[in-house]
């Protein structure tokens, strides 16, 4: 239940994070392996791979392992095998798996109705996907989470740092400044626990998440931020003949971020762009559709559909779910984040 552990524990200041990365908590680093028999060589080879974790080695194919350069197909069953000795493959009581998801902790939105429609705000250990159209409060949310994050888990936090996958330019620090005067918090420390990238293409964004695997297993994480996750699919495959090459690359994007959510525990919030639908008429009660059809759909556990409200009031719609009900809550953008709507 490595989703579950990584994110579990309460009453530390985020002041004490880097103390607390030698406890034994979270996934389990492949250099245990060494125990097991594995070389030293083959673990550089591993890492090097993007194998940071044991849970990564058990969750992966023997076919993506004997990719790696100097691991035989005889290797690769052999490191599986002692991955899966360590880290549980197999079935699981229901009543098992209760207890593990009550423990699961949820990183607030800084809008208490919005905490509420998401029974207690963002969850860790599954993607979420909020799509919309332009000034609907997208990264204004992904820039709040990247602050209450960091806060104490009795507060609504995850007591870990922050990854910002940033596609599309609008990652703006001094709004996470801005944020984080609200909440009580050191700005330069808010600010030094966010790692910011700017992918410039689909490949590099693809490259981004090895290397946020690498930092993960280094230091305690608590969320992923992808915003844009398909803007850049969008301009790098063009047309009909690339549309079934750009799905594919896509499913393995959201393959690999869903990796990540389940080794380190951590939430995965992404942004959607949204299109008109081509063949929708006039009378069609939604013409906006989210990009990405049934690939996006499929792999974000919760789709949540921001539009625009009065004035700075924006409202966000639960469209799909394992757990929450169909529902709306209303928020405000303001210039320290999101917060609840005035009536």
């Amino acid at each position: 239940m490595a989703a579950a552990e990584a994110l579990t524990m309460g009453g530390e200041t985020m002041e004490s994070v880097d103390d607390m990365e030698g406890e034994d908590f979270g996934p389990q680093l492949v250099e245990g392996l060494e125990a097991q028999g594995i070389s030293a060589t083959d673990i550089k080879k591993l890492k090097d791979a993007g194998y940071h974790t044991i849970e990564a080695i058990a969750y992966s194919t023997k076919k993506k392992l004997t990719e790696i350069k100097g691991i035989s197909e005889a290797k690769a069953i052999k490191i599986q095998d002692e991955a899966a000795k360590l880290v549980p493959m197999g079935f699981t009581t229901a009543a098992e798996h209760l207890k593990a998801r009550q423990d699961i902790i949820n990183l607030s939105t800084g809008c208490k109705d919005l905490d509420e429609l998401l029974g207690g705000g963002m969850e860790t250990g599954s993607i979420t996907e909020l799509y919309g159209e332009f000034r609907t409060g997208k990264t204004q949310l992904c820039h709040t989470l990247c602050v209450t994050c960091q806060l104490p888990v009795n507060q609504g936090g995850g007591e870990g740092k922050a990854i910002y996958l940033d596609t599309e330019g609008c990652f703006r620090p001094e709004n996470l400044a801005q944020i984080a005067e609200r909440f009580g918090l050191n700005a330069d420390d808010v600010l030094d626990n966010v790692a910011v990238a700017r992918a410039q293409n689909s490949e590099h964004q693809m490259q981004l998440l090895t290397q946020a695997s690498a930092m993960m297993a280094e230091s305690r994480y608590a969320l992923i931020i992808c915003d844009s996750a398909t803007a850049l699919f969008r301009t790098d495959f063009v047309g009909r003949g690339e549309l079934a090459e750009r799905q594919q690359q896509l499913a393995l994007f959201m393959r690999q971020l869903q990796r990540l959510a389940n080794e380190y525990g951590v939430a995965v919030v992404i942004t959607n762009q949204v299109v008109s639908s081509p063949d929708s008429s006039m009378f069609a009660k939604d013409p906006l559709k989210p990009i990405g059809g049934n690939i996006i759909a499929h792999a974000s556990t919760t789709r949540l559909k921001l539009r625009k409200g009065r004035g700075e009031t924006r409202i966000c719609k639960v469209i799909d779910s394992p757990t929450l009900p169909e529902a709306e809550a209303s928020f405000a953008i303001t210039g320290q984040g999101i917060n609840d709507a005035s009536d």
